[in-house]
């Protein structure tokens, strides 16, 4: 080759295309290949690839129910090898889920050997399991070899495997399916076969039927675990009427009583695809850190049956509060999701409803009986002529053993002399001559006039839909029979419970009582302690600044100077012998804000607040409990630290006093209740502000401390007067420091 000739082209034509278009191309054809060939389930069986794959090579493999195990392994390699090109990891773990009775309603693959348990263990190596199919597998495959599906190449081309299984069992809704794809996924709980089927017999009977009118047989799902569902029916009804919605599903439980008064709650069943270990796990988790105040001990007695023993700390605790506060706090509620994304008869994938989802199965079935019907008609007619050809033999035997014994050709000599076909030739030229006997012809005639018969009858069912469609009703009654409710496998395991009510659970519940004392610092550090907290230590530079008695049980309100009131759980405040954490990491306090007020909330009590501009008002401590870390915007006025005044309203009269010594009272009363503003006046200044506010009851006098000593002044006629007076300096002995306490 010299340099002047062109290099030739080995992989043809090349074409310039954008980089974006080449890899959005191909990442659309790997999302489409992800849906179509892992994720999704197909509607008509309910089945992903995969788990197709797995049921049809154990077909192949003989490993029917009435036969013997095979090695896991074996099934398994002839997968991966024929059919499933991945890894055999993932497909031993299909061939695992489908054998798992606690994860799948209605096994289809029948394990021996260790498969795993709901504690979350893993099964057995592939090497040491034995499996063979399941009743329901071989409902699911009935008919496979009659023409049912269509078959494909496999991946090779050296097999093929069905498109579709035939599906005589409602699959899909039976044993539920779940799957993530790209940008889609798919989640459909297991259900009750008994009640599939009597929703399937009155879409078959009434074809307009909406899905109220299906869910009133099929009201919902049905776990092989057990529990109980606790979702509102309007809720199931929406989500089975949009396809999407979830379900609240409970922990089955009941009171065993004891001697003296005591008892003991077992759980028996849990949740669907909870992990036993996991909420015993959880739940100790809890009693360590003293979040189940309520719960004494927690004990697995389980054996193949699931028994979790819940002992209460005393026995005065009610039951049901226990498992409330146990309901909220772990897994034993959980909620479901349905998401009933499937790939339709036309390998699109979308959302269903409820009727969507049966009317496919039906379409489904419908589709597979026309083609089995049609594969037996052919059958037949392929019979037929033979025997019609060996009944031509029997009326002229002598002298087909001539042309038989004699012709060089019998084959065109028969053919030519009574019109018979080659496949009739050849069937009469294979004869045995045991099949001469007088007897077999009379059982060739016998079985001619059966065929006869079937023949016209199987013509007139494809000439008749209705009668088709009693025809499939009938199949269903017989999977209702063999798997349904009068079934040890099909009886319902799940509870359609109520709604609960809203049991309130004190915080004792969740959160072990004990007292502490809250300590927040001058520069914004807070924590917990146990004892009086005289001791307690600052870093350098800092002080204290706010000292609050409280139970760990308690709800903290503090105010900013920006006016905003924010909440803090008492047993979330760090403990230790540290110097806590910064308040601002706790709550959104914001820039430049400092505390002005801790306290204890008190449901039901009320506060009076005030600015240092002398405006207030009266507010409901209920009223500035914030949900959230921004806190509530409670008084409209800016200010700087200690800007503001909080007293609790535990009185009948006010007393404030300005930073110019004077003092006046008036009637509580006459302060405004209000959830946010400026408020109104309570006392005027010339120059200066407010410096503190009090509320007492008049009868008993007004009190501040003095140093060590407690003085309280019961002759006040001299500053009682009206909201809004300037007032009078305070009395001889009140604190230079203008506080009350």
């Amino acid at each position: 080759m010299t340099q002047d000739m062109p290099l030739e082209n080995p992989g043809g034509q090349i074409e310039p295309v954008a980089l974006s278009k080449a890899l959005g191309d191909r990442y659309l054809a790997y999302a489409l290949s992800t849906i179509m060939a892992r994720s999704l389930p197909d509607v008509r069986d309910g089945l992903k690839p995969v788990h197709r794959r797995l049921l049809y090579a154990m077909r192949q493999l003989k490993l029917d129910p009435q036969q013997g195990f095979k090695k896991c392994a074996r099934v398994v390699g002839d997968v991966i090898g024929k059919y499933h090109p991945h890894g055999e990891v993932a497909v031993y773990d299909a061939m695992v889920r489908l054998a798992q009775s606690f994860a799948v309603r209605f096994p289809l693959v029948d394990g021996q050997g260790n498969f795993g348990n709901i504690d979350g263990d893993n099964a057995a190596a592939m090497r040491y399991t034995e499996a063979r199919l399941t009743a329901v597998a071989a409902a699911m495959l009935q008919g496979i070899d009659d023409n049912a599906v269509d078959f494909r190449a496999t991946y090779d081309g050296e097999e093929s495997e069905p498109v579709v299984l035939p599906a005589r069992f409602p699959n899909l809704l039976a044993s539920g399916a779940s799957g993530i794809a790209v940008g889609m996924a798919t989640s459909i709980p297991p259900h009750n076969v008994g009640e599939i089927c009597d929703a399937l017999l009155h879409l078959i009977a009434r074809p307009k039927a909406d899905v109220a009118d299906l869910v009133a047989h099929l009201p919902g799902p049905d776990f092989p675990t057990g529990g109980v569902i606790v979702e509102p029916s309007e809720s199931i009804l929406e989500a089975y009427r949009s396809g999407r919605g979830s379900f609240r599903v409970r922990a089955r439980w009941e009171v065993e009583r004891q001697k003296h008064g005591q008892y003991l709650i077992v759980v028996d069943e849990i949740p669907y695809q909870v992990q036993k270990s996991k909420v015993i796990e959880r739940i100790a988790t809890l009693l360590g850190q003293r979040k189940l105040a309520l719960l004494g001990d927690v004990r697995d007695e389980s054996d193949e049956n699931v028994r979790i023993v819940l002992e209460p700390k005393s026995r005065v605790v009610e039951p049901e509060t226990l498992m409330e506060s146990l309901f909220r706090a772990t897994d034993l509620e959980v909620r479901i999701s349905l998401n009933m994304n499937v790939v339709d008869a036309n390998n699109v994938p979308r959302v269903m409803d409820l009727k969507d989802v049966l009317q496919a199965f039906l379409e489904h079935r419908h589709e597979v009986l026309l083609r089995t019907t049609r594969h037996r008609l052919a059958f037949i007619e392929k019979r037929l002529a033979v025997l019609d050809g060996y009944l031509i033999a029997y009326l002229n035997l002598d002298e087909v053993i001539r042309i038989i014994r004699e012709e060089d050709h019998p084959k065109q000599v028969m053919m030519a002399r009574w019109g018979l076909s080659d496949i009739q030739v050849e069937a009469i030229l294979n004869m045995r001559l045991r099949a001469l006997r007088k007897l077999e012809e009379i059982e060739i005639r016998r079985e001619h006039g059966e065929l006869s018969a079937e023949q016209a009858d199987l013509e007139g069912l494809l000439a008749n839909e209705k009668r088709r469609w009693r025809v499939i009703a009938e199949e269903v009654r017989d999977i209702r029979r063999k798997f349904g409710a009068n079934t040890p496998l099909g009886r319902r395991r799940s509870e359609i419970g109520t709604p609960p009510e809203d049991i309130e659970i004190p915080s004792e519940a969740l959160v072990e009582r004990e007292a502490v004392v809250v300590l927040c610092s001058a520069k914004g550090w807070i924590r917990a302690v146990k004892g009086p907290g005289t001791d307690a230590k600052y870093k350098d530079g800092d002080r204290e600044r706010f000292v609050v008695s409280a139970e760990t049980t308690d709800k903290l309100l503090a105010l900013g100077t920006n006016g905003r009131f924010f909440t803090l759980d008492c047993h979330r405040l760090p403990r230790g012998r540290g110097f806590g954490e910064p308040l601002r990491l706790m709550v959104d306090l914001g820039n430049d804000v400092d505390v002005a007020a801790l306290f204890v909330h008190r449901p039901g009590k009320r506060r009076v607040m005030a600015a240092t501009d002398g405006r207030g008002f009266l507010v409901e401590e209920d009223a500035v409990v914030a949900q959230t870390r921004s806190g509530k915007q409670v008084l409209n006025v800016a200010g700087q630290a200690e800007a503001f005044v909080c007293a609790p309203a535990d009185g009948d009269t006010v007393a404030v006093v300005g930073e110019n010594r004077k003092l006046t009272l008036f009637p509580l009363e006459e302060v405004p209740v209000m959830t946010r503003g400026r408020g109104v006046i309570l006392q005027r200044y010339r120059q200066g502000g407010l410096s503190d506010l009090t509320v007492f009851k008049l009868a008993d006098g007004l009190s501040w401390r003095s140093g060590e000593r407690q003085r309280t002044q019961t002759d006040l006629t001299n500053w009682l007067g009206r909201r809004g007076n300037a007032g009078r300096l305070a009395p001889h002995g009140f604190p230079r420091s203008n506080k009350f306490i």
